[in-house]
């Protein structure tokens, strides 16, 4: 689906007071309408909300157009200018475009209506004689054919354009004025919907509704073609999806100037995101293989940024999530901390140390010096519950005041449907959080957390109480890393083991048992 979001821009003479633009647009999403984080994430990154530091005042006002549905394509946002609004729609993975909306009607005589009140000091400085314009006709839920695209831009001669065109070549009417379908310096689009009782898939409660604006901005089209997975140069089994990992740069807010760490970077999928936006990158894994050798010397993590003339990373360290290597006291880095966990589906959470060595059988040992080149130290099993602990112990401590935590976090599905408790910290407040469903068993939520509280001795305390009482309320498979039995195992074994778990203990579990 390609959502739109439109805009209403207030008259400047109307009043000195700072006002807000109302824009439309466009937009491709996920569940759980994940553009309206990304557009508000940008929002604040452009300075939208100015230097407030009150969280709950940095979001946007959104409404959705009349009759319609919330998974409606088309949604209404107050932005205060023109400029945040256009760098919001050239950099959202999200929206196709935004509009400042002209008119809108259930059918073209409420839309002549509509655009003929729009107030004309508006409209001029868009329709001058020496400028160049091109008019597109989009809809959704139906295909328009070339026939009916050019009536439709026959219909709108009432409005002063200089010129109108149809069949793709100027025709001559009352009015003089040129037509540029390559590089116009203004953009108009009339957008449209079919009727809510045609076979289209369309949400049964919308009804027809036209739309005409002005395009203040659309997005790169050529990005995501550009970092698609299939023509990068080093890649492993999780590699995050360029589409996902640039999604969750500006979740993070990634841009010049700052910093993004990725404790589990794998191939650095989502740090190539983050320095494409000019940010400053820093990566760790536990797999000294993937971050020092990779597949060769022109095969690996530094090969990617040079694939795509990126800055290389500060550093990619060999680090262990569960025993970080930062010296004691080192707080406030990182700008962001944006990653993607391991939980255990594609590939399961490791930790230093060896089954032996943590159950006591041996003693921890110390690797000869002739030896530590090529020495790979053991590791053992790391379960999301730890690790998800850990991650928020190392973002609370190594972020900055405002800095983000952006990650994924693994839920299992109830006859199709999910109903999440996510996890806790006294230093972090949640503000997005949007699922993807990528099965009927299970599916992921990107989490995006802002830190609103100083770390100390005393928060860390209580945000080891709180990981208690979670691990202790929440599900089983979290602790004992079960996730991928879970999703790939057969209905039928399902609902045995169900039934197991079910007399050993009475604990509400969280898969339902048509799985």
């Amino acid at each position: 689906m390609n959502p739109f979001v439109l805009t209403q821009i207030p008259s400047a003479e109307k009043s000195s007071t700072p006002q807000k633009e109302q824009h439309f647009g466009q937009a491709t999403m996920p569940r759980d309408m994940p553009e309206r984080p990304d557009v508000e994430a940008l929002a604040e990154l452009f300075g939208a909300f100015g230097d407030t530091n009150d969280i709950k005042i940095r979001t946007l006002e959104w409404r959705l157009p009349e009759h319609h549905h919330i998974d409606s394509p088309f949604h209404f946002v107050n932005l205060p200018s023109e400029d945040i609004a256009k760098n919001i729609a050239n950099r959202s993975i999200l929206v196709k475009g935004i509009y400042e909306l002209w008119g809108e009607g259930s059918n073209y005589e409420e839309l002549k209506e509509a655009i003929n009140n729009f107030p004309d000091e508006r409209k001029s400085p868009y329709l001058a004689s020496d400028s160049t314009f091109r008019i597109i006709v989009d809809s959704f839920g139906k295909v328009t054919s070339f026939h009916e695209q050019n009536e439709r831009i026959r219909g709108l001669d009432y409005i002063a354009f200089k010129s109108v065109y149809c069949n793709l070549i100027k025709v001559a009417t009352s009015i003089q004025g040129r037509v540029d379908l390559r590089n116009p310096e203004h953009r108009f689009c009339l957008l449209e919907t079919d009727d809510y009782n045609s076979n289209n898939g369309l949400p049964p409660v919308v009804q027809r509704r036209v739309f005409f604006g002005r395009e203040v901005g659309g997005a790169n089209r050529k990005l995501l073609p550009t970092y698609q997975l299939k023509s990068r140069t080093y890649l492993g089994p999780t590699a995050m999806d360029a589409e996902m990992a640039f999604l969750m740069a500006n979740q993070g807010m990634a841009n010049p100037g700052k910093l993004v760490y990725d404790p589990f970077v794998g191939t650095g999928s989502i740090l190539v995101a983050a320095a494409h936006f000019g940010a400053m990158t820093m990566g760790a894994d536990i797999d000294i293989r993937v971050v020092r050798d990779g597949r060769g010397p022109d095969c690996n993590v530094w090969s990617n940024f040079k694939q795509y003339g990126l800055p290389m990373p500060i550093s990619l360290l060999r680090a262990d999530n569960n025993l970080p290597p930062w010296r004691p006291g080192l707080k406030e880095v990182f700008d962001a901390i944006i990653c993607d966990p391991p939980y255990g589906v594609r590939a399961g959470g490791r930790k230093s140390g060896g089954r032996k060595i943590l159950k006591g059988v041996v003693d921890p040992y110390t690797v000869p010096e002739d030896k530590r080149t090529d020495h790979i130290p053991s590791t053992a099993p790391y379960s999301l519950m730890e690790c998800v602990h850990d991650l928020l112990d190392l973002a609370a401590r190594m972020l900055v005041m405002n800095g983000r935590l952006v990650f994924f976090y693994p839920v299992l599905r109830e006859d199709g449907c999910t109903d999440a408790t996510f996890p806790e910290h006294p230093c972090f407040t949640l503000v997005a959080s949007c699922e993807q469903i990528l099965s009927f068993r299970y599916s992921r939520y990107l989490l995006t957390m802002v830190k609103t509280s100083a770390y100390s001795d005393e928060i860390a305390e209580v945000a080891k109480q709180m990981h208690l009482e979670f691990k202790m309320n929440h599900l089983k498979w979290l602790e004992d890393g079960n996730l991928h039995s879970a999703v790939f195992s057969p209905s039928d074994s399902q609902a045995c083991l169900e039934g197991k778990l079910r007399l050993e203990s009475s604990k509400p579990k969280y898969r339902g048992k048509y799985v």
